[in-house]
């Protein structure tokens, strides 16, 4: 059975974070070995570490390729980057961590761009921590664009009940006002349904966001933004066939979202998506990037330094971040 498995090269994010605790926890947990064929890409030192600090029972085991990974109960196969010292404090902002953190990143895009994993799934970095360690990202979404040179991607979080995708992210709010278009709103849209469509869902029915309360409420609010920036998308996708409706006031459309009426949210920035969904609990979001040559999923939560190195750290949203990454992954032809 785990010879159709998809492999995933998990990404150990951020090491002074909770990242190594997750980790370990999650690919402790034997459900794991039936959904997928992993390998992390990290530092093995640090993995035993948080092991140690979990009080989890495995064996991390350094490997030098995807393909000696052994999957065999207890094991957690790691290719090594060797990049954090010994004594790294858990839970202090660190430069050698984030810059390490990039490596990690880097290194898996080579092997999923090389066909040796088909998924890739991240544990959190600090943004602050990154920028520290030289490498001036926004975050994991827009690295691995350009490591993938992706001229654009999108960012969806996946929660049981609610989908969203955003039009724009890691930017302030006038800036975001400023960027939405119809082009970039359109693709946008097209980027979430072929998603869902790849998903296994032939027809999923998409609300889109408006930007101002109410979405304008015809002109009330705002400058007009919706009928400017919004509606002229809505349209071509709707003649283009997809279920798509808007824009939609926000406060209603993840109302009939959260109820099942619609199987996706386009939010127009980043915390009109994301607070509804961190409402529902962040060990039940799993964040994806869409538009990739490769699918990446990841926890939708930080690298928690109040609690890093306490070994109290929730790992649920990782299994489901590997759940949903092996779901949505194609199966290797070598397999």
């Amino acid at each position: 059975m785990s010879a159709v498995l998809p492999r995933i090269a998990v990404t150990m994010g951020d090491g002074a974070g909770i990242g190594p605790e997750i980790i370990v926890k999650a690919l402790a947990d034997p459900h794991v070995a039936t959904m997928a064929r992993t390998v992390v890409v990290g530092d093995a030192l640090r993995l035993k570490q948080a092991a140690d600090i979990a009080g989890v029972s495995v064996d991390i085991v350094t490997v030098t390729d995807v393909a000696d990974a052994l999957e065999l109960p207890g094991r957690i196969n790691v290719i090594d980057l060797g990049l954090l010292p010994e004594d790294l404090p858990f839970g202090r902002l660190s430069a050698v961590a984030g810059d390490a953190a990039y490596h990690y990143i880097r290194v898996a895009c080579e092997l999923a761009m090389a066909g040796k994993v088909q998924a890739i799934c991240t544990a959190p970095l600090n943004k602050e921590a990154l920028h520290a360690g030289g490498h001036l990202f926004p975050g994991h979404t827009e690295l691995l664009a350009q490591l993938t040179g992706t001229p654009e991607v999108s960012m969806m979080l996946s929660t049981e009940r609610v989908k969203v995708i955003h039009v724009t992210t890691h930017i302030g709010l006038i800036d975001a006002v400023a960027r939405i278009e119809p082009g970039l709103v359109e693709r946008t849209i097209r980027r979430g349904h072929q998603a869902l469509v790849d998903a296994g869902n032939p027809h999923p029915k998409i609300g889109v966001c408006g930007i101002n309360p109410h979405a304008g409420e015809n002109g009330l609010f705002g400058h007009g933004e919706e009928e400017t920036k919004i509606n002229p998308a809505v349209e071509v996708c709707r003649a283009d066939g997809i279920d798509v409706h808007g824009a939609l006031p926000a406060d209603t459309l993840f109302f009939l979202a959260g109820r099942g009426d619609y199987d996706l949210v386009v939010a127009m920035y980043h915390d009109q998506g994301h607070g509804p969904v961190k409402v529902l609990g962040l060990e039940a979001g799993v964040n994806v990037t869409i538009g990739l040559p490769v699918i990446r999923t990841s926890v939708d939560h930080g690298t928690a330094f109040d609690i890093a190195g306490t070994g109290v750290a929730d790992h649920r949203s990782m299994i489901e971040a590997l759940r949903l990454g092996a779901e949505m992954a194609p199966r290797p032809v070598d397999a």
